[in-house]
């Protein structure tokens, strides 16, 4: 289970809830950032729960915002969390929608309500749930307030119990054409691999880090990637 948000929205207070006293670090492979990993025992099994960087963007920036990136498309957790400060959703909700095109087995964990109560803002769950398209749950990971909830949530993404249809952003004719036709050119190798209609978007971007990380995913695992990537250059333009 992968672990995302903004910094101070109480992310690291709930890895630390859940996984208390079994974790360890090191660093991500070739990398300076930080890998924060550790084991969840609760009600609804064991989770091997990763601690992304806090970012607050997926777009590459920095070495942070490319191994949060990197890791749920190409690491393909069974799920990911979302976390989001109630305080200050709107900002926070940016990324919730990245992370959503990149995958459908999410949960958005609104963290801090009671600093947000405290406030006089209310968080109608129920409302962003219908709105997301994925289950959206309410928590104060300080005080334990949630979490079960928030872990059962898990447990049914990861099992795929849940039918799940997220909010999907669109981009106009020319770019959803655009889009396609880079689909059409990978899915006959990355389906089932990688989300194609995400990778497309960012190669139409020229975003050089997702080819790059790309080259890296088919290396790896001994996949063809020649014919695949020689397409992907024409087809964007490179």
């Amino acid at each position: 289970v992968a672990l995302a948000g903004n910094p101070n929205t109480g992310k690291t207070t709930l890895f630390n809830r859940l996984t208390g006293m079994r974790q360890h670090t090191g660093n991500w492979p070739g990398k300076t950032v930080l890998r924060t990993e550790g084991v969840c025992l609760s009600p609804f099994g064991a989770f091997r729960i990763i601690d992304l960087p806090g970012t607050y963007t997926l777009l590459t920036a920095t070495a942070e915002e490319r191994v949060a990136r990197d890791f749920i498309c190409f690491g393909k957790p069974d799920a990911t969390i979302v976390m989001a400060d109630a305080t200050a959703l709107e900002r926070n909700l940016t990324l919730v929608l990245q992370v959503m095109e990149i995958t459908d087995r999410i949960v958005v964990c609104v963290n801090l309500i009671d600093e947000a109560q405290r406030k006089g803002v209310a968080v109608d769950t129920a409302a962003l749930q219908e709105s997301l398209g994925v289950p959206v749950v309410a928590t104060s990971a300080r005080n334990g307030i949630g979490v079960t909830e928030l872990m059962r949530a898990v447990r049914r993404v990861a099992d795929g119990v849940l039918k799940l249809r997220p909010r999907q952003v669109t981009y106009g004719e020319p770019v959803e054409q655009a889009v396609g036709d880079v689909m059409r050119m990978m899915d006959p190798m990355l389906a089932g691999h990688v989300n194609s209609r995400w990778l497309a978007l960012r190669l139409l971007e020229k975003d050089q880090s997702v080819l790059e990380a790309l080259q890296e995913y088919l290396t790896e695992r001994d996949m063809p990637k020649d014919a695949l990537l020689d397409g992907i250059l024409a087809v964007t333009g490179r």
